[in-house]
């Protein structure tokens, strides 16, 4: 349970829409009917899966062994880190399938083989099963913490103490616990956006870096299909006024895209081959069961309107000549309390925070479907001379690659 946790009996502090009333009635009527078309997919699948396993059970079972190993990566999901995760609610009563829990994503630097790497992407996910909701709240990787005694980036952290410190940093800064915990290198995207034929996505604006890139180093505005390469270049460029403002917000437009193809894909062939390249790319605590549990119930979730996004209440500013974002905990402790109520937390970063209003050098760069566009496309000016250095960790002794 999270220090936020309602006391209401309806289980919000805050004022929820009716979803049931007059005006949303034929919304609901058109999600009821979405819902239906695809529980059936869902339904097909499993029977397919069911047919696969009765007619090879013991190859099913060496087959989902083997993925089951490839996910739980021994050298991430660590005794340590899983002593970091919640497991219970504070009172020790297990926790329901229905309740909200909360979910560390991270996006690395790292490399097959490699032991020591940086923590690129933060995401705090909030899942929502009952309501077919996620909420994702970006964390900026040179976020200004406290770790152990020392000043440093929130992403030296990892540097110091892997995914354990990574949980433990952001549940005590978010105030929530943290249930579980996944980690993507970004090479990894790369292969997993390929496995899934590419991940149509409406680029917002035109991208361009030819001094930290060699492969993919420009992307033109509209509503295209990425493949690996250009979904790395996409969501790792920061060759913007704001800088890793706009990155985040592109990095939360593809997780979006890419949940709404995987949730309408029913073919059990293409399912079967994207379990594969994701056992290969992505270190997590979850096991298969939890995943495919979990995939069946958000069957169903509208991502447009059904997937909230902001980012940590934050500006860039130059501490004792570092570049650092420094976070406003106390508007982020308010924003925490609408977050674990369900409800949309974009509200917080309009117009403050990494957002100057009277750069128009960025107001055409406000056209993506993320539900905060309009709220993390253009930090201070400042903020661009301060990118060469922000690269650095406080502390950290490894080296930064391109980008």
């Amino acid at each position: 349970m999270s220090k936020h946790m309602k006391t209401e009996e309806n289980g919000s502090g805050v004022d929820a829409p009716d979803e049931y009333s007059r005006d949303n009635v034929e919304r609901y009527s058109s999600k009821r009917k979405k819902h239906a078309t695809r529980r059936n997919v869902v339904r097909g699948i499993v029977i397919a899966l069911v047919a696969v396993l009765v007619g090879g059970g013991t190859a099913f079972a060496l087959w989902i062994n083997n993925v089951q190993t490839r996910m739980n990566n021994s050298q991430v999901i660590t005794p340590e880190l899983q002593q970091s995760l919640a497991s219970s609610t504070e009172d020790d009563t297990p926790a329901t399938p229905n309740d909200p829990y909360y979910v560390l994503l991270l996006g690395t630097d790292g490399r097959p083989g490699e032991t020591d790497y940086r923590a690129d992407t933060i995401i705090l996910a909030r899942i929502d099963p009952p309501n077919k909701r996620v909420t994702l709240l970006s964390i900026p990787r040179d976020t200004m913490v406290e770790w152990k005694g020392t000043t440093m980036k929130i992403n030296g952290v990892h540097t110091y103490d892997g995914a354990a410190g990574m949980v433990q940093i952001v549940s005590e800064k978010c105030g929530v616990q943290i249930s579980h915990y996944a980690e993507i290198a970004f090479d990894g995207l790369s292969t997993l956006t390929d496995a899934m034929g590419g991940v149509t996505v409406d680029v917002d604006q035109h991208i361009k870096d030819t001094e930290n890139f060699d492969d993919v180093t420009e992307l033109q505005p509209g509503v295209q299909t990425l493949n690996g390469a250009q979904a790395l270049f996409y969501c790792r460029c920061r060759h913007f006024p704001d800088g890793d403002y706009t990155r985040m917000r592109h990095q939360r437009t593809f997780i979006k895209a890419m949940l709404n193809q995987l949730l309408a894909t029913d073919d059990p062939t293409k399912i079967v081959n994207l379990v594969n390249a994701t056992a290969d790319v992505i270190s997590t605590d979850l096991s298969v069961t939890d995943i495919v549990t979990l995939a069946s119930e958000m069957v169903g979730m509208d991502t447009e309107s059904d997937i909230y996004t902001a980012y940590v209440p934050s500006e860039p500013k130059d501490v004792n000549g570092v570049a650092y974002v420094v976070a406003d905990w106390d508007a982020l402790d308010e924003m925490m309390k609408v977050i674990d109520a369900g409800e949309d937390p974009s509200s917080f970063d309009v117009d403050q925070y990494g957002y100057n209003a009277d750069d128009s050098s960025a107001g055409s760069d406000a056209t993506t479907s993320d539900s905060s566009t309009t709220t993390d496309t253009t930090a201070s000016s400042t903020v661009a001379t301060s990118q060469q250095s922000a690269e650095s960790t406080v502390s950290s002794s490894t080296s930064a690659p391109k980008n």
